[in-house]
């Protein structure tokens, strides 16, 4: 583990993993003091996201333990650097998964930095000064203002959290895709998680007919009822699979367990799209047939940059998009990455880290 440069010298209560059991145990340890471009954040709300299963059990081999998960972040300025001038104390803002780029790159310089080549997360990653990156997962946090965003004001701030990740991956595929400004299309969500009930309330806000594509036919009642969902289909049956045979404009690929794309593909039509969010930990099935005689494109989506997730925040604000979530305590972390690890949350767990103290 880096050691800490002399600046970091308060220090901040949080929750990290040690070691690749994942379990997750009261951490202390040392922030930076606010430099000239950060603003402190005091952390009301963090999110519980898939990545975080990953980095605590080491299912990737990069983690540098100990480990403090967390890249849903919503909180309040509690202090402003000298050369932060659009923010103040005060402020109701979040932190997504960036913590620092390059600044230089044509990635960016054209507001696209979630593609430079020196991206640093804002846990398990290396900060400018040579420091581990810790996340949410604890009671304050200093970010660059670069890489900050505001919470609109009419936006419940535990509600706003997942967005900072689950809402921008699925936002900046529908934007890519002209699909924010244009109305009228016919676009299906794959998989009905975290990700894919934020992508059905985007489509619906933006004005498309939106079906959700699941392999649980218990989901349809929710898609339609509470999501808007104008129409379901059931992946596991044929008959309904060739019914809806090049029917989609675009498809949302949010599954993030191993399956072939070919049936999903068939449901595009001519030149329809495909874009890939979810991240199976095993190579997908990409059959070239549908490809080739559909004329149809297949890409994949990561986050989105800081411009982008302001533009998403402003429009989750206009249009009172906010994801669906269970609030947890402090002391129900574990409980909750077991639960989350079994998919087994209505959508999203956020914990309430400035709730009432608890110990694990």
């Amino acid at each position: 583990m880096a050691q800490a440069t002399p600046n970091h010298t308060q220090t901040v209560s949080g929750w990290a993993a040690r070691d690749s059991s994942g379990k997750i145990t009261p951490f202390n340890f040392k922030r930076r003091e606010n430099g000239e471009n950060d603003v402190t954040i005091e952390i009301l709300y963090c999110g519980m996201c898939h990545t975080d299963i990953h980095h605590v059990k080491d299912d990737w081999g990069i983690t540098k333990y100990p480990v403090v998960p967390g890249h849903e972040i919503t909180g309040i300025i509690t202090k402003v650097g000298s050369n932060v001038s659009k923010f103040k104390m005060g402020d109701r803002v979040g932190v997504g998964c960036l913590a620092a780029t390059c600044l230089k790159c044509e990635y960016c310089k054209g507001s696209q930095e979630n593609y430079c080549d020196q991206v640093e997360f804002t846990y398990n990653g290396i900060f400018w000064d040579g420091s581990i990156t810790y996340g949410g997962y604890s009671k304050m946090l200093v970010a660059d203002h670069r890489y900050v965003v505001r919470i609109p004001d009419n936006m419940a701030m535990d509600r706003a959290a997942p967005l900072l990740c689950a809402g921008i991956t699925v936002f900046t595929p529908l934007k890519d895709n002209n699909l924010v400004d244009t109305k009228g299309k016919k676009i299906g969500i794959i998989g009905l998680g975290g990700l894919g009930h934020v992508a059905v309330k985007f489509g619906k806000a933006f004005g498309h007919h939106v079906t959700v594509i699941s392999t649980s036919p218990i989901k349809e009642q929710e898609a339609k009822d509470n999501l808007g969902a104008d129409d379901f289909i059931i992946s596991t049956n044929p008959k309904q699979m060739l019914e809806k045979k090049r029917t989609l404009d675009f498809i949302l690929d949010t599954v993030s367990a191993k399956h072939s794309l070919g049936s999903y593909l068939e449901l595009l039509k001519v030149n329809g799209t495909l874009v890939i969010v979810g991240a199976p930990d095993k190579p997908i099935d990409l059959p070239a047939f549908p490809m080739i005689f559909g004329k149809r494109t297949v890409k994949g989506s990561m986050i989105g940059s800081i411009e982008e997730t302001q533009e998403m925040m402003d429009l989750c604000g206009k249009h009172n998009i906010l994801s669906d979530i269970e609030i947890i305590t402090t002391d129900q972390i574990n409980e909750g990455l077991e639960r989350l690890a079994k998919n087994d949350v209505k959508y999203r767990f956020v914990i309430d880290i400035a709730g009432p103290s608890s110990h694990l």
